[in-house]
């Protein structure tokens, strides 16, 4: 049997899953309950993949940079991010909107095409 990313947004209205049952497969023993995920587990792929990057080269962010073809400030960046999306690192007061989240917003349908464009370019919302 395959085995897949555990999913952590609901496929039907997009807010965050829980962890009810876990199970063993080696000897068939569930655990029911209700269970907290880990900050972890929430990441998105980009910043997981990022992540395990990281601490692959060691925290080698010029090591990265090579491995990622990408510039030293983008990979500083990418770091923020993800040190944002942990919640490790608060965004500075007064800082524009993240990308990230305006995307989302509009994926969502939660903002027009106007709006996030109008945000992104770093106009009021």
């Amino acid at each position: 049997m395959v085995m897949r990313p555990l999913p952590v947004r609901c496929p039907a209205c997009e807010n965050p899953l829980a962890v009810k049952v876990l199970f063993c497969p080696a000897c068939g023993t569930e655990v029911s309950g209700r269970f907290a995920l880990n900050e972890f587990a929430l990441l998105p792929k980009e910043h997981l993949d990022f992540l395990r990057l990281f601490v692959r080269v060691r925290g080698n962010l010029k090591e990265m940079e090579r491995l990622l073809g990408v510039s030293y400030p983008t990979v500083r960046a990418r770091l923020d991010a993800l040190l944002r999306a942990l919640g490790y690192e608060a965004e500075p007061e007064g800082t524009e909107e993240p990308r990230l989240q305006v995307l989302e917003a509009l994926r969502k349908g939660e903002i027009s095409v106007e709006e996030a464009v109008a945000r992104l370019r770093g106009g009021k919302s």
